[in-house]
């Protein structure tokens, strides 16, 4: 007969063992469900990268391989970098570094290709120099439907390129409004139109040609030079391959410091005890290709301008990485076989 301690004792290690049973039960019951979620789960990652290979490649397949998973791995991080890409393109563009019009194209864009043009060439002009804006129109550049046949037939938009009078509206601001209704051949800019602001004025051309013409080239020419098109053309399709081309007659010259002379440099001191520009193309004419004129259109408000517009120009490319050319048939001084240009 066994006695009442041992009775006890029998009784605690059969309420002990069944606390033991319930808790492995409940621990296993638990890891169960940790491991039918985890295969849940893997079983969704993996349908999910199923649809995602099946949408990416539409081949249908209902396997997928490690190289096919680190494909589409692959595709979400680079979604991920174009997203914050899109982000920071959007930041930087309010904040003024970026133009607003290089956006992403617009599906019509994308639908319909627009032929690039080969040059758009603007002849910067001032208040009363008609009769040279009308002497071009005679000898090289043409009018009316003949204009727009040779934007069509040579991919070449060639237009005058003028600011706005200091008393907006007046008697000049009209005279530019009524010639442009008769010709319609000018770019009409949003800046004061003045000797002094021709640097500033060469600078919003690029800007303005490069926003509103895909082009690769464009030409700064003055209203006093005469222009061969066809040997222009010629030898700017030379070039079409080079990214970064700053095309013209080069030259440096002597800066001068004192205010009484014509070429009178406000900032002579910045050139050196030489006193001597840099290389740079010759106002007359120079070229600068597509990639030169949207930097300028996307830098336009921090590019600094000095009293001349060619030397402003060459400023602007001599700390980049842009080939220089220096091309002696768009020296003007002479009109001689094979040259594109001649001054009057």
């Amino acid at each position: 007969m066994q006695s009442r301690g041992s009775g006890n004792r029998l009784s605690g290690l059969v309420f002990r063992s069944r606390i033991s049973i319930l808790t492995f039960t409940m621990v296993a019951a638990m890891a169960t469900l940790y491991v039918a979620g985890r295969l849940w789960q893997d079983a969704e990652n993996r349908v999910y990268l199923i649809n995602e290979l099946d949408r990416i490649t539409g081949k249908g397949e209902t396997a997928i391989s490690v190289d096919d998973t680190l494909k589409v791995i692959d595709c979400r991080e680079q979604q991920k970098k174009l997203s914050a890409l899109e982000m920071e393109l959007a930041a930087a563009r309010q904040e003024g570094f970026v133009s607003k019009h290089l956006s992403l194209v617009t599906e019509t864009d994308k639908t319909k290709p627009k032929k690039r043009l080969v040059a758009v060439i603007g002849i910067l002009t001032r208040f009363g120099k008609q009769n040279n804006r009308n002497a071009i129109r005679k000898a090289w550049m043409p009018t009316g439907a003949a204009l727009k046949k040779m934007e069509e037939d040579k991919s070449i938009i060639i237009r005058f390129v003028i600011g706005r009078s200091a008393n907006r509206g007046d008697s000049l601001d009209r005279g530019i409004d009524r010639e442009n209704g008769q010709h319609n051949d000018f770019i009409i800019l949003d800046n004061t139109e003045a000797p002094e602001e021709l640097p500033k004025k060469t600078k919003l051309f690029f800007a303005y040609a490069a926003d509103t013409w895909d082009s690769e080239f464009y030409a700064k020419v003055n209203d006093d030079v005469f222009v061969n098109i066809d040997p222009l053309a010629t030898i700017l399709a030379t070039h079409v391959d080079k990214p970064r081309v700053y095309i013209g007659c080069m030259k440096s010259g002597e800066v001068f410091s004192e205010p009484a002379l014509k070429w009178y440099e406000p900032d002579w001191w910045k050139f050196g005890d030489g006193k001597s520009y840099f290389r740079h193309a010759s106002g007359e004419i120079f070229v600068i290709s597509r990639a030169l004129a949207q930097f300028v259109s996307i830098n336009r408000d921090m590019l600094r301008t000095y009293a001349h517009d060619d030397v402003s120009v060459g400023s602007w490319f001599i700390g980049l990485s842009v080939k220089h050319i220096d091309e002696a048939k768009f020296c003007c001084s002479s009109w001689s076989s094979g040259a594109i240009c001649s001054g009057v």
